[in-house]
């Protein structure tokens, strides 16, 4: 009697015990979802962002070499996880004396990561269209250098051209293009410039005001500066219109540049390896044209080798050969970082309404 009473006494505790089990597994399968969020949304930013520097440095070094730029987005990425149990019990008693306990389970982790190639007539029109006046503005108005970005962005203020790099007809910067790049960063430092955007019936209405000089000097780079694009040195705030002249003394006109014409300005001076003859034919084509690189340091400073760097900002293997980055290089990782923020302003392929339906099963 006291035999049988203890056998159930340890059936019961076994019992308990599996229960108890199951139950935390049970719970425990409740609360994946949760806790991969923290993982899964850094380690997908962290690819996503590196993939995306890789595939820029990879576009400007095929804009180098006259090839086709070719852009990727990654439309969504959708994780789907999976935590399957089981569990047996068996018990016999009286005759066979046998007790099985067994349990098995699952994890599966299934990503689902779409890519949209960019194509089609409207992405075209996007890196040949202009870029909008307000964006470059906004990047002054955001701490970004005046004369810097005027240069990279803009092919021509009130009449002065900038660069126009591997055209058909190459030329360089009008003289007084610099000087006027460097008139606009002094007066806009010493807090001469403001800008406006006044919303009307017929669109945004863009203006920049001249301020009170602070002193002599101010006031003299002032009256350079209206000087220099024909503005009416008697009116403060001028009009700011897209085209290359402008229609009368009160206007400032300012012909930006499209994102081709911007990749092409930074792969200008990509050095190619010594070795591939046809970088340097192509060099002397240009050259033939008129065009001399620029005597300042480039905007992007991209090296070249035959094997892979140890430590880079970004790297990619391109015609037989690694083009990369130096990590130690702030200048050109910040101005990589201000090419990649221009791309934010040019128009996708397809519109959101356009994206991919995607079905995922929640069982």
């Amino acid at each position: 009697m006291w035999m049988n009473l203890l056998k159930k006494n340890r059936i019961s505790v076994i019992i308990n015990w599996v229960l108890l089990l199951f139950m935390a597994f049970i719970v425990g399968c409740s609360g994946i979802g949760p806790a991969t969020i923290d993982r899964d949304r850094f380690d997908y930013v962290s690819a996503i962002s590196e993939s995306w520097k890789r595939q820029t440095l990879l576009n400007l070094l095929k804009t180098r070499y006259l090839d086709a730029p070719v852009f990727m987005d990654v439309a969504s990425v959708i994780n789907q996880y999976a935590l399957e149990s089981e569990v047996e019990l068996g018990f016999s008693w009286n005759g066979g004396q046998t007790q099985s306990i067994g349990g098995s389970g699952m994890y599966t982790d299934r990503p689902t990561i779409t890519y949209s190639p960019l194509m089609g007539e409207k992405f075209a029109r996007s890196l040949l269209r202009p870029l909008p006046l307000p964006p470059i503005l906004m990047l002054i108005q955001g701490e970004y250098p005046a004369d810097q970005v005027l240069q990279i962005c803009t092919q021509s203020i009130n009449g002065i051209d900038n660069s126009r790099y591997r055209s058909v007809i190459g030329r360089n910067a009008d003289p007084e293009f610099n000087e006027l790049l460097n008139l606009f960063r002094r007066v806009y430092e010493a807090d001469g410039i403001a800008m406006r955007s006044r919303k009307r019936d017929a669109g945004a209405h863009l203006a920049i005001l001249f301020r009170p000089p602070a002193d002599a000097a101010a006031e003299m780079d002032v009256r350079r500066l209206k000087r220099l694009i024909n503005l009416d040195p008697h009116v403060n705030e001028f009009k700011v219109v897209h085209g290359k002249f402008a229609l009368d003394d009160t206007e400032i006109a300012i012909l930006s540049r499209s994102m081709l014409q911007i990749m092409t300005a930074f792969a200008a001076d990509i050095e190619t390896p010594p070795s591939d003859i046809a970088g340097i034919h192509m060099d002397k084509a240009w050259q033939s044209r008129g065009l001399e690189k620029k005597p300042s340091r480039p905007w992007i400073r991209v090296l070249n080798g035959a094997s892979k760097p140890d430590a880079a900002f970004v790297a990619v293997r391109y015609r037989d050969h690694w083009f990369w980055i130096d990590d130690r290089d702030i200048h050109s990782k910040y101005m990589f970082n201000f090419l990649m923020i221009l791309f934010s302003f040019t128009e996708r392929g397809k519109s959101e309404t356009d994206a991919p339906i995607i079905t995922v099963p929640t069982n």
